[in-house]
């Protein structure tokens, strides 16, 4: 019995590598992502072309807005990577390691989907409630 248990932790504890070093790049991998994210032409709208433009001469359009844009999806994503420390903590107390990473991998899996069928024309209705209420609070 003493030997199953210990087989167990040990391929519990070689899972939990492999997924950390598949899955926990996203967040620390962002400005790798924003630059995916700007070829893609996500949230180019934002972006203000130059009204100066004379002859040969092509300048880069300022994208202060887009930039701004990234770094608040960025912050939000550190927040809620802070903060749902206690709900996952509670969840391997109570339900243990099995139970706590399937719902890690459900939700992780639903999220990189989430952004693998998004196009640069579907980020406003997806992350635009979010953005459009944070931005309204920055006004106040």
């Amino acid at each position: 019995m003493q030997g199953k248990n210990l087989l167990l932790r040990v391929a519990t504890l070689l899972t939990g590598l492999l997924e950390c070093l598949g899955f926990a790049g996203v967040l620390f991998g962002w400005a790798s992502l924003v630059f995916v994210f700007k070829t893609e032409h996500y949230f180019e709208e934002l972006c203000e072309s130059q009204a100066n433009l004379t002859g040969n001469v092509t300048e880069q359009a300022d994208c202060k807005a887009q930039d701004e844009r990234f770094s608040l999806i960025f912050t939000l994503a550190s927040f809620m990577n802070n903060f749902m420390t206690f709900p996952t903590g509670y969840i391997f107390d109570r339900f243990k390691t099995t139970v706590a990473r399937l719902i890690a991998i459900f939700l992780y899996t639903s999220a990189t989907l989430t952004i693998a069928f998004t196009s640069a024309e579907s980020t406003d209705f997806e992350l635009g409630g979010i953005l459009e209420v944070n931005c309204y609070l920055e006004d106040i």
